[in-house]
């Protein structure tokens, strides 16, 4: 693992192994997803539903982190799952909230999702964060904006009914979080918050796990990993594109490559400090990277972290060592964060600044 600073691409880059189990897993399901994307733009859901293990909400204490679902929108099918942590870390007075939007290039998957629920049970395990993942509407039914439309208002709703939340539940010391798709809806859900007068969600951290970004250009990593990397081809990046974006778009824009020609300026937002995460196997790296260097060039303050011998998605699999090594990395993150925020309260909780 390379941390910012010392985390170029190596001319020979370590060899990806994968135990064989994972391969033939990571294989079928990207070969399944591939028959669901029909040419004509439009999936077939029925298979998909055999290839996606759904779980329930559990609200009796399981490893110490209850759950249950939320409605926000039920006409948009916009809802979340609130992970608690049964038992909080001794001296712990409140808990940080930790918003997550999952992958599957806007077009597959929940958070009722089985590999989701698990990744966000640890998040609330390791972290002792409240966990809210939301599920959005997905693609080609349902294309851009609507994916950010449901982000922003899982936030807002958050924002006007707070009670849904545990007591401990401190919305002044809230992060979005996503990976892949999940990432790239972050970023856009952060850049509208900043655009907002919320009062009582306070964005102070983004996580952006290898965040789902493009561009009509084709890049160096996208060339020599794109049609040999697991899960992620240059085939299924173009369909989830163009089943995403607006028609007669483009991949420059503004959603899509968003360090590019379209870029939007954010120089002036209060846009939070972020930390980037991408993987050595991972055909999107470069636009990655990319998206780190501009935030840097837009004066907010980032961190890049590269697991050279990981491939996209490696988080969602526990027995792999670097998938707890980033959940640590994470919970780091958060938690010096949130101790800047405690800093910056006055005795009766409300902000100094």
């Amino acid at each position: 693992m390379a941390a910012e600073g010392n985390s170029q691409t190596p001319k020979e880059e370590p060899k990806l192994s994968l135990a064989w189990h994972m391969r033939f897993s990571i294989s079928l399901f990207a070969a399944l997803n591939d028959v669901a994307c029909r040419s004509d733009g439009t999936i077939n859901r029925r298979l998909l539903k055999f290839l996606d293990h759904l779980t329930k909400p559990n609200p009796t204490p399981t490893n110490g982190v209850t759950s249950k679902d939320v409605t926000v929108d039920a006409a948009k099918d916009v809802w979340f799952r609130l992970y608690t942590p049964s038992a909080p870390a001794t001296g712990a007075t409140t808990l940080p909230v930790f918003i997550f939007f999952h992958g599957g290039g806007f077009a597959f998957l929940s958070p009722a999702s089985f590999g989701y629920d698990a990744v966000c049970r640890r998040f609330c395990r390791k972290l002792n964060a409240v966990v809210v993942s939301v599920n959005y509407r997905l693609t080609p039914e349902h294309r851009y904006p609507c994916q950010y439309d449901d982000g922003f208002a899982a936030v807002k709703f958050l924002e006007e009914n707070p009670s849904v939340l545990p007591e401990n539940a401190d919305l002044a010391k809230c992060f979005l979080a996503g990976d892949s798709a999940g990432a790239n809806l972050a970023h856009h859900v952060a850049i509208r918050v900043a655009q907002s007068e919320l009062q009582r969600v306070r964005l102070i951290g983004l996580v952006s796990i290898q965040p789902f970004f493009g561009g009509e250009e084709r890049t160096e990593a996208e060339n020599r990993l794109g049609n040999n990397a697991p899960l992620v081809s240059l085939a299924r990046t173009d369909w989830l594109w163009k089943a995403f974006l607006p028609n007669g778009s483009d991949r420059n824009h503004g959603s899509v490559n968003v360090s590019g020609p379209n870029a939007l300026d954010i120089s002036g937002l209060n846009y939070p400090n972020t930390l980037v995460v991408m993987s050595g196997y991972d055909p999107l790296k470069d636009w990655q990277r990319r998206y780190y260097e501009w935030l840097r060039k837009s004066g907010k303050e980032a961190q890049l972290i590269e697991y050279p011998t990981m491939f996209h998605a490696f988080y969602l699999f526990p027995n792999v060592p670097e998938s707890s090594q980033l959940i640590s990395q994470v919970k780091d993150f958060i938690t010096k964060l949130a101790a800047l925020v405690w800093h910056d309260q006055g005795p009766s909780g409300t902000y100094l600044k």
